[in-house]
């Protein structure tokens, strides 16, 4: 029971309540979802400290943090224009970003309530609870912030207040702290267990039921954005199919073409795990599409095993009789910029493999 507490306390502090690895898959789509809101924030960062230090100017209650408004608000002008310029591209310093602004404005919180000594803490207490709602990370981190921003504001406090008014903050702060990290908790659990749901639905919505493997919309999805890519110029599309399949059918079953399809696609799970995109284009046809290389003598390597692994791995009733494949392969060059076209060159070699099954791929230059 202990053992499962620890865990659970773990998964929410470290991973917003779901398992690692959903954690890991989300993240950066969860971090991204944020972005514009990020952006928005700190422009108007950038708009209310610029007001309050021209407000300082002319104010003397406002006077006494005029320094601090300066400041945050290069801050703020800093932070808006790396948001712009840096996009979703560099996640690390975006967090940074974000965390750093808390501070800011946690600090903001203390510099208002310290104006005003004899009365309890408004300001800060409402940035602890607000701020936990914008950040987008591990938990355990804004608990950190939250735990050394009330530890600061208690250690400069017991210095400015009222010691009845400072009892009151020190109550305040210490369960407001706790409630900043729990909203924190529960935010990033809802804002991540969104994005599990929809890569869940993607994942179905892209997955051919029988073998495991991409399917049909999703092959030409992705193989069309690669070579659509201009900076993309290297790549081998291989297209196969199972020797006298609809025989097989006919012999031992529909159930028995089935389970060679999906042992097809163990096979290829196992074989390709390096990012290559594999998956069934319909009945016993299956592609495959190796990026970033135009090397024919690999292309070569890799049919062979194909080929080879295939009728060694997956087996028929009739161990005597083998399943076998025949394989068309195109290179890739940059030359083609529509799926379809790449497909006819790749489909090509398939028929002249057929054709001459000994030869068992053919290779389209």
């Amino acid at each position: 029971m202990i053992t499962n507490l620890l865990r659970t306390f773990r998964n929410y502090f470290c991973y917003c309540g779901i398992d690692k690895q959903e954690f890991e898959q989300v993240k950066n789509d969860a971090f991204k979802s944020n972005y514009e809101i990020w952006r928005v924030l700190h422009v108007l960062m950038s708009v209310i400290f610029a007001f309050l230090f021209v407000f300082s100017l002319f104010s003397d209650f406002a006077n006494m943090n005029k320094w601090f408004y300066l400041g945050a608000l290069c801050y703020s002008l800093i932070a808006t224009i790396a948001f712009f310029a840096i996009k979703n591209k560099k996640i690390i310093i975006s967090q940074i970003l974000i965390f750093l602004s808390v501070t800011v404005l946690l600090v903001f919180g203390m510099f208002i309530t310290s104006n005003k000594p004899d009365i309890p803490a408004i300001t800060f207490i409402a940035f602890m609870i607000i701020t936990p709602m914008l950040v987008i990370s591990k938990p355990y981190f804004m608990a950190i912030e939250l735990t050394l921003s009330a530890t600061a504001y208690l250690v400069w406090m017991s210095f400015v207040k009222q010691p009845d008014t400072f009892k009151i903050d020190l109550i305040n702060v210490i369960i407001f702290t706790f409630v900043g990290i729990v909203i924190n908790i529960i935010t990033n659990h809802s804002r991540i267990k969104e994005f599990v749901l929809i890569r869940e639905i993607n994942i179905q919505k892209d997955t051919d039921e029988l073998t495991g493997l991409k399917n049909k919309a999703a092959l030409i999805k992705e193989i069309s954005a690669f070579v659509e890519n201009p900076n993309k110029n290297k790549g081998q599309f291989y297209v196969l199919d199972i020797n006298y399949f609809k025989q097989i059918n006919d012999t031992y079953g529909h159930d028995i073409g089935d389970d060679i399809l999906i042992k097809l696609g163990q096979f290829f799970r196992n074989k390709f795990i390096k990012g290559e995109v594999v998956g069934r284009f319909g009945g016993d046809e299956f592609i495959i599409f190796i990026k970033d290389t135009d090397d024919i003598e690999y292309a070569k390597k890799i049919s062979l095993e194909i080929a080879d692994g295939i009728s060694e791995s997956v087996k028929l009733p009739d161990e005597k009789e083998l399943v076998t494949v025949s394989i068309g392969v195109a290179m890739y060059h940059g030359q083609e910029h529509h799926y379809s076209d790449l497909f006819k060159r790749a489909d090509i070699a398939l028929y002249k493999t057929k054709a001459n099954r000994a030869n068992k791929f053919t290779i389209n230059e």
